[in-house]
């Protein structure tokens, strides 16, 4: 169930591809780049930013995609078919609407507040690295508040759209808590009379010049001074009503399986997922999302299946006794290799979602391999042993 839609959608486009690549006798990689869409083919609107190009390249390089036998079925190990498989990924960038609240203590920490929440995804450490960022603060002195429907409100926790709405919005109320600083900087320091906000920076709890980085003044003296228990300030982060590009996340997903010869069974041995996001927020969250999304695609593509009991119209494996999905004998190799720049025409915060496009290419690029090392094209999900048979 994650990335609905489009994770579905693209198990059908990507295995046509596949097979079509296999029809033509050209590379699945050099295929997509001869359909390569250099805008938007449905709105025309150019692209924010797409590095999809530089996915594919550090994929390939990545998995040892040239060093494959192209041929189906031509490539085995100790009884087992190895397969190598690749597939597109994309997603759109959601933004919605949502609003952060910024306080500064005079004893030099910080409070952020949204009506957001977090399921897993690390929006604690997200929001709390944007505000580090912004307020100049170490991330060890703020605290980030969510989950209370009295705090500012924020966009519905799904469709990838967390840190593009919340953290847009964390990042425009850490401004003006910063220009509100700057106002009560300038009529206590002349040093800061006639400069503005470009003309600041914030770091270590200090704000200083930036032509000037030794004249400086921590929060703490910026509030005592004037007599001041905190600096607050509230912020809206919301689209543009008439977007001048079309706003997506891209990917390219490589992975190698082995199909045992004799009992049909299927292992990934090893993932790779390229994706194009925009700017990273936090690596090491954003590589556990690349590794959840694979973990989920590799469910999809190989164990999770609902039975029907036909008479009562009841789901008979309702329960994860009885419904499988991967555990940790099932996953081996996951590698995240993140590719592009920081999008700015997407959004001030230069960030695109990460938490569906992480799924989308997995399901088809598995039943890819799977074809590469058996010859069998599977249409229907998941991939068991019958249908291998």
């Amino acid at each position: 169930m994650r990335g609905p839609g489009d994770a579905q959608g693209s198990f059908a486009l990507e295995s046509a591809l596949d097979e079509l690549a296999y029809k033509l006798n050209i590379d699945p990689i050099e295929l997509r780049l001869i359909n390569y869409a250099e805008v938007d083919p449905e709105s025309n609107l150019p692209w924010s930013s797409k590095a999809l190009r530089e996915c594919y390249q550090k994929g390939a390089e990545r998995i040892g995609w040239n060093e494959r036998n192209p041929q189906p079925r031509s490539m085995s190990e100790n009884g087992m078919l190895i397969g190598y498989g690749m597939a597109t990924a994309t997603y759109p960038m959601n933004w919605r609407e949502s609003v952060a609240k910024v306080k500064v203590l005079q004893d030099g920490t910080a409070i952020v507040q949204s009506a957001a929440s977090d399921m897993g995804p690390g929006t604690y450490t997200a929001m709390t690295t944007i505000a580090s960022e912004f307020l100049g603060i170490p991330s060890d002195r703020i605290k980030f508040e969510l989950g209370n429907t009295n705090f500012p409100s924020a966009a519905v926790h799904g469709g990838s759209t967390t840190a593009t709405s919340v953290g847009s919005a964390v990042k425009a109320a850490c401004e003006k808590v910063r220009d509100s600083a700057l106002i009560m900087l300038q009529e206590t320091n002349s040093i800061f009379t006639g400069n503005q906000s470009k003309d600041i920076e914030a770091k270590d709890g200090r704000i200083f010049l930036k032509q000037n980085p030794s004249q400086g003044i921590s929060y703490t003296e910026i509030l005592t001074q004037a007599n001041r228990e905190s600096i607050e300030a509230e912020a809206t982060s919301k689209p543009t009503e008439n977007p001048k590009y079309s706003l997506h996340s891209f990917g390219a997903q490589f992975v190698e399986v082995r199909v045992d010869e004799v009992f049909g069974n299927v292992r990934v041995s090893r993932v790779v997922s390229a994706v194009d996001i925009g700017r990273v927020i936090n690596p090491k969250t954003a590589k556990s999302q690349v590794i959840g999304g694979a973990v989920g695609g590799i469910g999809m593509a190989l164990q999770e299946q609902t039975y029907m009991d036909s008479r009562f119209g009841n789901y008979v494996n309702g329960s994860l006794a009885e419904y499988l999905v991967p555990v940790n004998a099932d996953i081996q190799e996951i590698e995240a290799i993140f590719c592009g720049e920081p999008d700015y025409n997407a959004n001030p915060l230069g960030a695109r979602g990460i938490g569906e496009i992480a799924i989308v290419g997995i399901a088809p690029v598995i039943a890819n391999a799977v074809y590469h090392a058996t010859g069998k094209r599977i249409r229907d999900l998941p991939i068991t042993l019958d249908k291998l048979f």
